[in-house]
């Protein structure tokens, strides 16, 4: 399954929405996501499941790149 990933890049921020960023990761679900991204000094906002039309609508962004760590 693939789920978008909202973060900052810092643990240590304030989140503020103009400096949200997204990646996109293959996982069996939130919390294998959030285990695989642990090491990663990001600020985890929010992990979504992206599946069916949701899915294939985020194909057409230019920044879709599925990380499979």
């Amino acid at each position: 399954m693939v789920y978008k990933v909202y973060y900052q890049e810092k643990a240590n921020e304030v989140p503020v929405r103009e400096k949200t960023k997204t990646i996109y990761v293959k996982g069996e679900s939130e919390r294998d996501v959030r285990l695989k991204l642990k090491n990663e000094a990001y600020n985890i906002e929010f992990v979504e499941l992206v599946s069916g039309s949701y899915l294939e609508y985020e194909k057409q962004n230019e920044q879709y790149k599925v990380l499979e760590l």
